[in-house]
């Protein structure tokens, strides 16, 4: 370990950056909330909540899962909990904090008048799958804690609730929501579930020619039973879906545990909660809740930035800090964080429609475009871990993958899989169509995802760049060597045509959503180009001969990057394809050779190139998902990058109190695109590698200040302060990696 000093000053002995500044970095509010609007994040990765207390008193919060999901493959919630205390602590007049404390991934409310004075600390252990909630008061209350459930009859979806839906065999049909149950149970508990009887699995594949896997593959929603137990020492039940304290108490522990499982019975689901419940409990409560805030701490320890210097570097810095907070919340569960809300959805209102809190605009589906972005941030920050799950989709969709791909393309040992696809892999079938005509199996109807394939390539460079910083051989044994082979033998065999110069022409083909009619797309030139160069060059004993030899050969036979050359200024700039026609979206297919394929940026040969594009681009806005902040910072165009990440972490939903609630842009309330494109752009501004170099301050405002620690190839991190401009302190880790640090003096 290096401990540099810069300019003459000593090397950082302080506690670690992150957790000395959590407290600053604290939302707090004064007054309690109008709505579920006014809702603050928690959870352990898998298990959510949106909290909020009303201004009646009573604390209310969703209570969600990452693998909630129902018969028609929707991410549902599990329910809502009321508490309410008599006396009611928040009479008029009273004083009132309620403070998201960022250390802990806890959530402290406190309110007193005359000599009542009630704590309820509200938190989801960070180690188990158990809700929390202590309530202390200095004078005895009598409690209530009340489940509330919506769904409570069979109803049909309308069109727009069911925008993309999977399973439907006709544009007439209709999605149903099903009902929750109570179930009984003997102990002084709230007992619930809800189980699918029906799924959408079976009449997706048989639309879209694949009955022979319904037939043989396993379905992932039939029998799928989510819900949960709730109950607390000294509560009785008091109806069907709620407890109460039998007399006054001034300590009283709420806990509730949830819990999703396939089972062949109810039964067998509540034999498997009550195991789960009873392992949860026997932690004493202290020793949980100090393993929990040791969690945390050792998460805010594995990276931050904190910004300061003027005020829109201040609010970027919470923002950053709390869209990190999120991410963690919901990104260590079974399935991956969904980019239309993740775990955190509420009631809301979407084209003058109101909608139930299970509601997300593109419903249940995986849109790669956008759950890439959440990942792409996960990198620098070293979450390693938090990338799992979002790896296991694919790895474990793989054998459907490559089953359809044999089955309609008829190229075998190959596999792809769709831009928007369901958890298992396929179409929605919407997506399909169903009015298909002489459409060939496996392309979709929807011309905007049709040939929209590159994203399997771009999951490659993500995986490329995970094992390059986390040196984890697991990523690259189980991951990168397992979904890369198919992958890329699928480009190589349904592209088979050369030109006159024996390189291969991508014909038919699009360039991402934008131009439905291309020849030679850059974003799969560029990034076929990036991956390829970047797995012949791992070491000799990670590639069989064969791999090697066969990749080798694709490579060589790779079409150059279609480019312009401007006969006055002489400038080139990449194009959008070789040939492009019919424009029906707004992205910048070019760009893909900067980010997320990073053939041009700063310390490299054709910088200028890079630039030039960038200045020809068509569309030039931020937000949501769009990249230009990423790319601007990847050029080291300094004023662009701040400029739109500055926007992006100050655009937040206008109806939400909490301030990283994004959207609903182009998707949803949270938006996690929109947060996840300015926390990657904000770590490029900070640092840059490639080619074995670590840049500092690549594209980093001169007005800007810094803390830092982030994550480079080779298990380095890069941990310092930044000042007017400049490096003023840094450790490099492992210490032989400091002769690659090249400092950049912002202009």
């Amino acid at each position: 370990m290096l401990d540099l000093p810069i300019g003459g000053q000593p090397a950082c002995t302080e506690e670690p950056g992150s957790v000395k500044h959590m407290d600053t970095g604290n939302i707090v509010w004064t007054t309690p909330s109008k709505d579920h609007n006014g809702s603050m994040p928690i959870g352990n990765g898998d298990v959510g909540l949106n909290v909020w207390m009303e201004e009646s008193g009573d604390l209310l919060f969703y209570l969600s899962k990452t693998d909630a999901w129902d018969e028609n493959a929707c991410l549902l919630k599990l329910g809502r909990v009321r508490v309410s205390l008599s006396p009611n602590p928040c009479v008029a007049g009273a004083n009132f904090t309620q403070e998201l404390d960022l250390a802990t991934g806890t959530i402290r409310i406190q309110a007193s008048a005359g000599n009542q004075e009630v704590t309820l600390l509200i938190w989801v252990d960070a180690n188990r799958p158990v809700v929390r909630v202590e309530i202390d008061s200095t004078v005895p209350v009598e409690a209530r804690a009340g489940l509330e459930l919506w769904r409570t009859s069979t109803r049909a979806r309308d069109k727009q609730e069911a925008a993309c839906p999977i399973g439907l065999r006709t544009p007439h049909e209709q999605e149903l929501v099903y009902p929750d149950t109570i179930l009984p149970t003997t102990e002084e508990a709230v007992l619930w579930c809800h189980r699918n009887r029906a799924s959408c699995w079976t009449a997706n594949l048989e639309h879209q020619q694949m009955a022979a896997w319904a037939k043989t593959g396993h379905d992932p929603l039939l029998d799928r039973t989510f819900g949960g137990f709730m109950r607390g020492d000294g509560l009785v039940r008091d109806g069907d879906c709620g407890l109460r304290t039998k007399s006054g108490q001034t300590r009283i522990v709420l806990a509730i545990h949830p819990l999703t499982a396939q089972t062949d019975t109810v039964d067998a689901w509540i034999q498997a909660l009550m195991k789960q419940a009873s392992h949860s409990d026997a932690t004493p409560l202290d020793a949980a809740l100090q393993a929990n805030t040791a969690w945390w701490r050792s998460f805010w320890e594995t990276s931050w930035i904190h910004v300061s210097g003027t005020p829109e570097a201040e609010a970027v810095s919470r923002a950053y800090e709390l869209q990190r907070f999120i991410n963690a919340c919901g990104g260590r569960g079974a399935f991956p964080i969904k980019f239309n809300g993740s775990i955190f959805t509420v009631d809301g209102h979407d084209q003058e429609k109101v909608y139930d809190a299970d509601y997300r605009r593109w419903g249940g589906g995986y849109w790669f475009q956008n759950t890439r972005l959440i990942y792409w941030s996960m990198i620098a920050s070293g979450d390693f871990q938090m990338m799992q799950p979002w790896f296991d989709l694919y790895v474990d969709a793989l054998p459907f993958a490559m089953a359809r791909t044999k089955a309609c393309f008829g190229i075998s040992d190959a596999a792809i899989f769709p831009e928007t696809m369901t958890s298992w892999g396929a179409f929605h079938n919407r997506n399909y169509g169903y009015d298909r005509g002489d459409l060939e199996p496996g392309l979709s109807e929807n011309t905007y995802i049709r040939r929209y394939w590159q994203g399997v390539i771009e999951l490659l460079a993500v995986l490329l760049d995970t094992y390059d910083v986390s040196r984890d051989p697991s990523v690259l044994r189980d991951k990168l060597l397992v979904l890369a082979p198919p992958f890329l033998r699928f480009y190589r065999e349904i592209y088979d045509g050369l030109d006159e110069d024996g390189c291969i022409i991508f014909k038919p083909s699009q360039s991402l959503e934008t131009w439905h009619d291309a020849v030679n797309p850059s974003p799969d030139i560029a990034g076929l180009q990036w991956v390829l160069d970047r797995l012949l060059a791992l070491p000799e004993d990670e590639i069989s001969h064969e791999l090697r030899t066969e990749w080798s050969e694709f490579r060589r036979r790779l079409p150059p990057l279609p480019t312009r050359t401007d006969a006055i200024y002489n400038h080139t700039r990449v194009l959008p394809a070789l040939q492009y026609d019919h424009l029906a979206n707004f992205e910048n297919p070019e760009l893909y050779a900067v980010f997320p394929y990073r053939l041009f940026g700063v310390g490299k040969p054709d910088l200028e190139v890079g630039r030039a594009t960038w200045k020809a681009r068509k569309i030039k806005r931020t937000g949501g998902w769009c990249q230009d902040a990423i790319q601007a910072a990847l050029l080291g165009l300094t004023d662009e990058a701040a400029a739109a990440v500055v926007k992006n972490l100050s655009d937040r939903h206008e109806d939400s109190r909490f301030p990283a609630f994004w959207g609903p842009g182009f998707d949803w309330v949270p938006d996690q695109c929109h947060g996840s494109v300015a926390c990657v752009a904000l770590q490029r501004m900070l640092l840059q590698c490639d080619d074995g170099a670590i840049h500092l301050l690549p594209a980093w405002p001169k007005d800007w200040n810094a803390e830092f620690k982030l994550h480079a190839p080779n298990r380095t991190t890069v941990e310092g302060s930044v000042e007017n401009g400049k490096v003023i302190k840094l450790k490099v880790t492992p210490e032989h990696r400091s002769q690659d640090i090249i400092v950049i003096d912002p202009a």
